[in-house]
């Protein structure tokens, strides 16, 4: 099969396609003939050497963090799902390929009327956002919340959870284009950071109350600023460090607020915590999809030949939501 090999690190340029060997699923796996894949900025930091993945160095370093496709083969003790079915997947790597193997029960449905190059989006997206806002920050109905990077996979996927949610939202983006779709996906409050400060439209919007959960992916540059934006017991969720990953804070802001610092990180978690989320997500946001009350937002899509052109886009942090790879040209 086809696949999408790191051999070295560095730019775009070290992405090349190898045909490697078939993967064989486990008992408890199924192998999907990937339709489709998706970018993330791990993928970058992973072509560059900074992000490997969990465990033991793989045979063949495959980057990608989901997919979608068609089940093709299942191991004996699958029960779930059979040769044939539709379905998305949460990936730990290797999604850049043609055929991935993947853990029944990180496997999930492609919700009906979905074209499978959408449902390639939502897997490392909405799982990151909904685990961000619900397990890792503990949002609730009423609360305030400020998203970072509004425009991105993860943080078109969290503004539209938060209003399912009945959250208030204000989020930070970077160009007057972005500011007019994240408002149309339902954003209360939109900053564009290259004009306005965030802590004050936050002070203002909020009434000086501040919000209750802060979702970053920039890291140093916004720590001790999104700890301001925080009210009294509020949580700051630390999902990327774009700006870098030191920072100086004031600590005595945290003691007088009682305020929780909290970072998160799909790829290295533990299985089992992994299954235990995607089942979580499956029950209480999948229904969002089904019923169409939430979509994935789609910025463009790549043939896999294209996939240092994808990685570049990615980098010039142009893209309004997802950027996808097409893997195979036919509909299913």
């Amino acid at each position: 099969m086809r696949a999408v090999v790191l051999t070295a690190f560095g730019g775009p340029e070290v992405l090349s396609i190898q045909e490697v060997p078939l993967p064989v699923p486990g008992p408890e796996e199924v192998r999907i003939r990937v339709w489709a894949t998706a970018l993330n900025r791990a993928d970058l930091l992973e072509r560059e050497g900074r992000y490997p993945p969990p465990g033991n160095r793989p045979a063949y370093q495959i980057p990608g963090l989901e997919v979608s496709g068609v089940v093709d083969q299942i191991g004996e003790r699958v029960s779930l799902f059979a040769p044939g079915d539709r379905v998305m997947a949460l990936l730990s790597g290797q999604g850049y390929a043609e055929y991935v193997v993947a853990t029944e029960r990180m496997v999930m449905p492609v919700p009906d009327q979905m074209k499978l190059e959408h449902a390639a989006a939502i897997p490392e997206a909405y799982l990151t956002a909904f685990d961000a806002l619900y397990e890792q920050g503990s949002a609730y109905p009423s609360a305030g919340v400020l998203i970072h990077a509004g425009a991105s996979g993860v943080g078109t996927a969290a503004i539209q959870l938060a209003k399912q949610g009945n959250m208030s939202v204000i989020t930070t983006v970077g160009s007057d284009e972005k500011v007019k779709r994240v408002r149309a996906l339902g954003a209360d409050c939109v900053v564009n950071y290259r004009e306005s400060s965030f802590v004050s439209v936050v002070q203002e919007w909020t009434h000086h109350q501040g919000v209750s959960v802060v979702l970053d992916f920039v890291g140093q540059q916004y720590f001790e600023d999104n700890l301001r934006c925080l009210s009294p017991d509020g949580t700051m969720v630390l999902i990327g460090t774009l700006s870098g990953s030191r920072a100086s804070i004031d600590l005595g802001l945290v003691l007088a607020r009682r305020l929780r610092i909290q970072g998160t990180a799909l790829r290295s978690r533990p299985s089992e915590r992994k299954v235990a989320l995607v089942q979580r997500f499956l029950r209480e946001a999948w229904p969002l999809f089904q019923s169409q009350a939430i979509h994935p937002v789609v910025d463009r899509v790549y043939r896999l030949d294209k996939i240092q052109e994808a990685h570049r886009y990615m980098a010039s942090n142009h893209n309004i939501g997802k950027i996808v790879i097409h893997i195979y040209s036919q509909e299913v």
